[in-house]
């Protein structure tokens, strides 16, 4: 994964000069990036505050942290059906 040179509060604050009358070009020449890179972060984090990004940033590691929760569990599942279906025969999981 690429390492990134500004943290999402950082961010924030570059999006709040522009909201503050300052161009995108001065911005972009002055923190070394594209006009693009800019408008993708504006994308992503305009209007957010430096709290809001904490807290998304909290919801995407837990959003994360769920997600292998469902993942080991479904793998629990399918070890189980097998290991049945192996011992009674192949029986179907609606009773058949």
């Amino acid at each position: 994964m690429k390492k990134k040179r500004f943290t999402e509060t950082q961010i924030v604050s570059i999006l709040r000069q522009q909201e503050a009358g300052k161009s995108v070009k001065e911005i972009s020449r002055e923190y070394g990036i594209s006009d693009a890179t800019f408008y993708n972060w504006k994308a992503k984090y305009g209007g957010m505050q430096v709290s809001d990004v904490k807290r998304m940033k909290e919801l995407e590691e837990e959003n994360g942290r769920l997600k292998r929760i469902v993942a080991n569990q479904t793998l629990e599942i399918d070890a189980i059906k097998t290991v049945l279906e192996k011992k009674y025969g192949g029986l179907t999981t609606n009773g058949r």
